[in-house]
């Protein structure tokens, strides 16, 4: 039974530590800034999962990797790690870790768009229901009306839950170009790879921008580098390590419906750690969200 289901177990604990990851890093990003979070992340990532995989493979580094993983897993590492997360993270600073991830639910409809679009992957009555539901749970938690107004707003920054989409955007076409060249090989070692191509996409943007001051800063704060430290090991490493495991032992539409829980195992964190005040059709929404991803791949 645990053999059958693994790459479905591996998406849950995917989606735990991914909540976990989140709530670190939005933690961090408040005392040290969302560019030195992601560029500290990626070093400590790699550490961690270089780490891993000299024990479990007997390589530091992937060296073992073919021209087409490099080539496939870097594009992946450079839209997924660096532009995508560059917006992710910020987003996580204007409208917080739990509406940035609620957001980023988006990812599995925008995946089978794409999937649609470039592969010509089917996309039945049933698949664009859950994209309808997923995009109706979003809305359910991000617009409010009053009785005495006529006008439907925003209640939480626009350009934050831009930021989140844009993020969303990015993991949805880093995810492809994974499955593109991932194939058979060590979904760790993959991840190396990606991280290589974040990591050195970071640093380029570190030099144009000057922001080393803010860095070596960051370095300095014990509670933002604890915090750093925890969100790496749950995020690049077992989080992006297990959904890669994922996706070589279930479908991509399995694995992405089961990882997108996380608009809701991320409340109680957010009432836990940041104390927020949870509406509860903040809380309806996020089900929604997810029911509706969910529809997306039956």
């Amino acid at each position: 039974m645990f053999q059958s289901n693994i790459g479905e177990l591996a998406a849950l604990g995917t989606a735990f530590c991914w909540s976990l990851s989140a709530t670190s890093f939005e933690l961090s990003g408040r005392k040290v800034g969302s560019l030195s979070v992601n560029y500290i992340r990626l070093i400590t990532g790699f550490i961690f999962i270089s780490l891993f995989t000299l024990f479990t493979r007997g390589h530091f580094f992937p060296l073992d990797a073919t021209s087409r993983n490099w080539i496939f897993l870097s594009i992946s590492g450079l839209i997924g790690f660096f532009i995508g997360d560059l917006f992710l993270f910020q987003s996580y600073l204007e409208v917080g870790s739990r509406v940035s991830m609620l957001i980023m639910a988006t990812s599995p409809p925008i995946t089978a768009l794409l999937g649609f679009l470039i592969f010509g992957e089917k996309l039945n009555v049933l698949s664009i229901l859950g994209m309808i539901l997923t995009l109706s749970g979003i809305a359910i938690v991000i617009l409010s009306k009053k009785p005495e107004e006529k006008k439907i707003k925003v209640t939480y920054s626009i350009k934050g839950l831009t930021y989140a989409f844009l993020g969303s955007l990015g993991q949805a076409i880093g995810l492809i170009f994974s499955k593109l060249g991932m194939g058979g090989y060590n979904p760790f070692a993959a991840t190396q790879i990606r991280i290589i191509a974040g990591f050195i996409s970071f640093t380029i943007l570190f030099i144009y921008l000057k922001k080393w001051d803010a860095l070596k800063a960051a370095l300095k704060d014990k509670k933002a580098m604890l915090g750093i430290s925890i969100g790496s090991i749950f995020g690049p490493f077992l989080g992006v390590g297990l959904s890669l495991f994922s996706l070589q032992h279930t479908s991509a539409g399995i694995s992405s419906t089961i990882t997108s829980i996380v608009p809701v195992t991320i409340i109680p964190l957010s009432i836990l750690i940041f104390k927020e005040k949870i509406k509860f059709k903040e809380i309806v929404g996020a089900i929604v969200t997810v029911a509706g991803v969910g529809i997306l791949f039956l």
